[in-house]
This record gives C-alpha cells, structure tokens and sequence, in this order.
C-alpha cells in the first residue's frame, strides 16, 4: 500500500474521520515567536553521544584525541615517552611511582539541525501537525546547542527545495533558523499541488553530508517517507565521522485506527476515501504502517542511529525531555 497520507480538505486542518466534530484550529502551522519562545524549555535537555562522554549535546566536545585540554579523564601510571608535563606531582610523591594526568582535548562541534516540511509531514490527527512537532522539535535542539556554547546551523527542505542555513553561535543564528522553518511551513496548505515526492529527503542528505565532513552533530528531524537504500547509504556516511541522531515524526492515528468511519488519504495528485470500518483495509493501513516502522528502527541497530520517536498527537517539549532521558539511561547502561 504505497500511499502517502497528507491532510487534505479536512476542517481545521488537522485529520480526523469524516464525520468527526469540529474542534478548535491548533499546530496547523507555526510562527517564528512560538519557536522563539521555546528556548526556556530547552535549558534541561540532556542529549546523550554515541562517544564515551556525558551528553550528546553539551557544548563543547570531546574528541578521541589526547591532549592537555580542558577535561580531566584520569591518573595513570607514567609510561615512557609520555610528556613530563603530565605528572602529578602530589599523586607521585605520596604513592611513590609516577602518575601522569590524562586529559581529553576540547574541540569546537557545529550542530546542523535537518528539518522535514514536506508536504507529508502535513498531516495529524489531534494535536498538530507532524510539520509543526518537527518545527518545535528543531527550535529545541537548536537552543539547546546554543545555550551550551556550540555553533549551530541547519537544513530546511520541503518537496521543492533546501534551504542551508551555516552554522554561528548567536541567538541571532538559531533565530534565523526558526524563520526558515517557519517560511516552508507557512508554505504546506491542504490543497498544494507541487508535491514532487520522495526524492528531496536524499537530496537533503547529501547536501548535509557535503557540509558535515567531521566532528558535527547532525539531527536529523523527519517522518523518513520515501527512505531507501541510498537514504541508508548517506546516513551511514553521516555517521561514521559524525554524531547523528534521527528523530522520526509520527502521527498514532496509524497505529491506533478508529473501527469506524473514514478516511482521505493522497498519493500526490489523486486522493482515496478508505472505509476504516472494512477488515481487509484496516490490517493493510496496519501492515503498511508496521513494516515501515520496523524497517527505520532496524537503523539503530545495524548503523548504530540513535532514533527518538515524537507523537505530534502530544506536547513536544515534555515528550523530548522524556525520550531523551530514556536515551541516556540506555546508553549509561552500555
């Protein structure tokens, strides 16, 4: 079932079944003040590496060289060739054998925040649309970074363009990022009809890539519809010098169907109405709807991707700080 569900003629804009009651307009879209506003809520995020330190977005991070940096690692015992400069002095005169310092270097890791505003990310059941969670989802990452002391920059894309934004430390930096954000979703309307498909989502990626050659932090923010081998491909790419983290937007509506009513679903320029209360279509929007799902979270395993899941049908800023936190406590166990 190769669909595409996009919110289309719907009351409000956001989805529900057709003979659901009206309910007030709420994450259709999204402004620059509200992504602005919601740099205090991102002061206690806590975003864990793939590399042995404490946070994934932390400032400034450590590097796998050694040095005399700014953060002491360890005491081990004097081996030669090691730089007389690194003894400790006191650890060596009261235990009697050499002991040296070991530090990592601190190095300067630009973040690049990617943000999905394609017409697909259109689309929610309840709260608001998954383009407005990964717009709020972005401002938080990106204040988080900003906050810490790091650069912050990013990509924007929707089905007929990327938008680059290079990364500065400035508010000043994270506020032009947000305008981005907030142009291409201010663009997303139901009756859109230049909807090119999944090509862009790649096309993204590889802009990124060009850009993020060593020592960045990518977060990546998306539903991934359309991914495939070559999205497979550049992410591991990404990875291998970089520290990635994927977040995949999603919308419960296909998880938990309603038994009865109905529903518009859009594969570009054609539109369908599928009876939710037929058997046959609800475990095919079911099936569809798993497979995709287990084939983005077997990433996390096979390219070592930490991805967090982001309901737009609940408040963004809460569900991140818990999702995240379940993240640390998961890495902190390894």
């Amino acid at each position: 079932m190769g669909f595409s569900l996009s919110a289309l003629g719907r009351s409000k804009g956001l989805v529900r079944p057709r003979n659901a009651s009206p309910e007030p307009a709420r994450g259709v879209h999204v402004t620059v003040e509200e992504l602005v506003a919601l740099e205090a809520a991102a002061r206690d995020f806590n975003f864990l590496r793939k590399q042995p330190v404490n946070r994934l977005l932390a400032g400034r991070h450590a590097s796998n060289m050694r040095g005399r940096g700014l953060s002491f690692e360890e005491l081990r015992d004097y081996l030669p060739g090691d730089d007389v400069r690194t003894i400790d002095w006191r650890v060596t005169a009261r235990t009697g054998k050499p002991f040296v310092r070991v530090y990592d270097e601190e190095k300067d890791r630009p973040a690049l925040i990617v943000v999905d505003q394609r017409m697909n990310m259109f689309f929610g059941s309840r709260l608001m649309m998954k383009s407005v969670s990964a717009a709020e989802t972005a401002a938080l990452c990106a204040w988080r970074v900003m906050n810490l002391g790091d650069r912050v920059g990013g990509f924007v894309f929707n089905d007929t363009r990327v938008d680059e934004l290079r990364p500065h430390r400035s508010r000043a930096a994270v506020i032009e990022l947000a305008g981005a954000i907030a142009r291409q979703n201010a663009e997303l309307r139901a009756d859109l009809s230049d909807h090119r498909g999944s090509g862009q989502l790649d096309l993204a990626l590889a802009a990124v890539a060009n850009v993020a050659r060593h020592d960045h932090l990518v977060v990546v923010i998306s539903d991934f519809e359309g991914h495939g081998p070559r999205t497979r491909d550049l992410l591991l790419r990404l990875t291998i010098s970089n520290d990635v983290l994927a977040v995949l937007v999603y919308d419960p509506f296909l998880i938990d169907l309603p038994e009865t009513g109905h529903i518009v679903v859009s594969g570009g320029g054609m539109q369908a109405e599928l009876p939710l209360g037929h058997g046959k279509v609800r475990s095919g929007v079911a099936d569809f709807a798993r497979k995709r799902g287990d084939e983005l979270l077997a990433w996390q395993q096979e390219l070592g991707l930490p991805m967090l899941l982001v309901s737009a049908a609940e408040e963004t800023a809460p569900q991140l700080r818990r999702t995240l936190g379940q993240l640390a406590w998961r890495q902190k166990r390894r």
